[in-house]
């Protein structure tokens, strides 16, 4: 474990174990198609275009700035992003194309009327490899890797907020259930979590 902000790293997974926790559990208990479809309700053009946009924040080339950053600023932390992105894309990849590889998107559910989901115009809909999502995954590690590294006395709260809102525009854009968002979350901790030790390690060593 890294020795800065340990606090703030802690309450940062408590709060991403609980909300990928109560996701899982409602989707299990109530129906992950009944629960994607009280979410993904229309709120609006507005809301549309910031979903939109904000869900690029999950996208994987989002971990090219950070790498970039920690590569000028904070070297000695290389090892923790390079693990991260290593692992989360292990866990994530062999997840969708193997373990669960025919795990049908919410638009090409045959359980679903496909009249009661809301989608937004110029995003292009994938049909298969659900679960888990990469983009829940992605951004809840480089929360997880920021709350670690940034100096910040509540950072790790408004961080919590910008990868939870950035998790549900793929609820809110029909790209995936709560029940993959949940799952993403999880795999997000389990990757930093081992990245952590693996940066430990090396700092050890050095």
């Amino acid at each position: 474990m890294l020795i800065q902000n340990k606090l703030a790293y802690r309450n940062a997974v408590f709060l991403s174990v609980t909300l990928g926790t109560l996701l899982i559990t409602f989707s299990l208990l109530g129906g992950k198609e009944d629960l994607f479809l009280l979410l993904n309700g229309d709120l609006g053009n507005t809301a549309d275009v910031f979903f939109h946009y904000i869900t690029y924040l999950g996208d994987g080339i989002m971990w090219v700035p950070l790498t970039i950053f920690v590569y000028i600023y904070r070297k000695k932390y290389l090892p923790l992003v390079l693990s991260a992105i290593i692992i989360s894309t292990l866990i994530v990849q062999v997840s969708k194309r193997y373990i669960f590889e025919k795990e049908a998107r919410p638009t090409n559910s045959v359980t679903i009327n496909k009249s009661n989901i809301h989608t937004v115009k110029g995003v292009e809909l994938h049909s298969n490899n659900s679960f888990p999502s990469g983009h829940n995954t992605t951004a809840f590690c480089i929360y997880l890797i920021a709350t670690l590294l940034v100096q910040k006395r509540y950072f790790w709260l408004g961080g919590f907020l910008a990868a939870a809102v950035t998790g549900y525009s793929r609820i809110y854009l029909a790209q995936h259930y709560p029940l993959d968002a949940g799952a993403g979350m999880i795999a997000a901790v389990i990757t930093i979590s081992i990245s952590s030790f693996i940066q430990g390690r090396y700092a050890k060593n050095e």
